[in-house]
């Protein structure tokens, strides 16, 4: 016989699926936004006549923002609700493609761009809102599955110039505009928070846990690399299959899709391997694997390229997974806090490289200098993840009390 005590766990389950499935398509549509500049960064170049540095400084830009603005926008979330940040975040993110497809000069769309870039910041509030509905058991998971929405990336860099064929670049710049402004509706009337958002509360103390709190800047360190370096594949990868070895901005773009598809469904398999081997087992194999394809993507051949680099968006994605286990589960009270300090650290991971990348090229004629930094950094994200992580216990999973708003 059912109890009622099972009918209330499967009902909470329910809403909790369909919250899930509301915040994965949010993340999916805020971030096929963040990549629409880096869509049209090659044709930009030839309009505008851009130097190497100048196009990817252009593409950097929406990730400056989309980093930065991570750190308010999860202390946001903590304190007013997932659903009411990501239902502004729309109508903002509307109006900033809308300046972007009325810039007509470098400077007009750096400055579109930039405001474009706080999309980006939507993966503090939907981990913050998803996390919330699913125990420490199901957390990794969970977010797994809501890191899905990354792919809305390779959707923006693959599907933008084939639209743009039958539409105009700007017609796709308003279409998906359109396309925000409507999901906002839907999503107001469809989500709800988990707990209620602690609007009273002073944002002091939630600071105060970014300034004392060494393990969360670990884990920052750690997002630097997984997911900066899967932004920093995504959006200067078209640029630099173009200018080495001459691919077309079609057959650049499909690789770059089928490199982000790959890292997003590792996401969810890092999640998945999380939950049951831990965070930080499942991230000492991903730093071991990134710092040898780190060394052997100074290969000039195309193809092997393209095949480390998808080994690389394995390890990434399985990287990114793992470290949002162990998020929520060694901050469960501040999970928007937090994510958003790493998820802070993550979007600058991916801003600083191409820059370096377009530097070096306008110096030295080659940026495979930036592969051997990328194996640098992934061993000394293995060494301290040996010395800190693998040494330490979780909290006690604290149990869930869901209170529907």
């Amino acid at each position: 016989m059912i109890s009622d005590k099972d009918l209330l766990n499967s009902a909470i389950g329910a809403r909790a699926r369909i919250q899930l499935v509301l915040g994965t398509v949010s993340f999916t549509l805020c971030f096929a936004a963040w990549g629409m500049v880096s869509a049209f960064a090659p044709a930009f170049r030839t309009e505008l006549r851009l130097t190497a540095t100048q196009t990817s400084f252009l593409v950097a830009v929406p990730v400056l923002l989309g980093a930065l603005a991570r750190i308010p926008m999860g202390l946001l979330t903590d304190r007013y609700g997932g659903r009411k940040i990501f239902t502004i975040l729309f109508v903002i993110s509307a109006g900033a493609l809308a300046l972007v497809a009325a810039s007509r000069t470098y400077g007009q769309l750096l400055a579109s761009g930039f405001l474009l870039g706080i999309s980006g910041s939507s993966f503090a509030v939907g981990v913050a809102y998803v996390s919330k509905w699913f125990s420490a058991a199901r957390q990794g998971t969970a977010l797994g599955v809501y890191g899905l929405g990354t792919g809305g990336q390779s959707l923006a860099v693959f599907l933008g110039p084939v639209l743009a064929e039958s539409f105009g670049r700007n017609g796709v710049y308003l279409l998906l505009a359109g396309v925000l402004l409507v999901w906002a509706v839907l999503f107001a009337a469809g989500a709800r928070n988990a707990t209620p958002p602690a609007s009273g509360a002073s944002l002091r103390p939630l600071l105060r846990i970014l300034v004392t709190e060494r393990l969360s800047w670990v884990l920052a360190l750690f997002y630097f690399l997984t997911f900066g370096g899967f932004v920093a594949f995504s959006i200067y990868m078209p640029v630099l299959l173009r200018d080495q070895f001459g691919l077309t901005p079609r057959d650049a773009g499909l690789r770059v899709a089928i490199f982000v598809v790959v890292a997003v469904l590792m996401r969810v398999a890092g999640g998945v391997l999380a939950d049951r081997f831990g965070g930080a087992r499942v991230l000492n194999v991903v730093f071991l694997g990134l710092v040898s394809l780190g060394m052997g993507l100074v290969v000039r051949s195309p193809l092997a390229f393209t095949v480390l680099g998808l080994a690389c968006a394995i390890l990434l994605g399985l990287g990114n997974g793992a470290v949002f286990k162990l998020v929520p589960q060694f901050f469960p009270g501040n999970t928007g806090t937090v994510t958003g300090l790493v998820g802070a650290a993550g979007g600058l991971g991916g801003f600083f490289p191409p820059l370096v990348l377009g530097v070096l090229r306008d110096r030295t004629g080659s940026v495979w200098i930036g592969f051997v930094l990328l194996a640098a950094t992934a061993l000394t994200m293995w060494a301290l993840n040996a010395r800190v992580f693998l040494r330490l216990r979780p909290p006690a999973e604290i149990p869930d009390r869901l209170a529907i708003t």
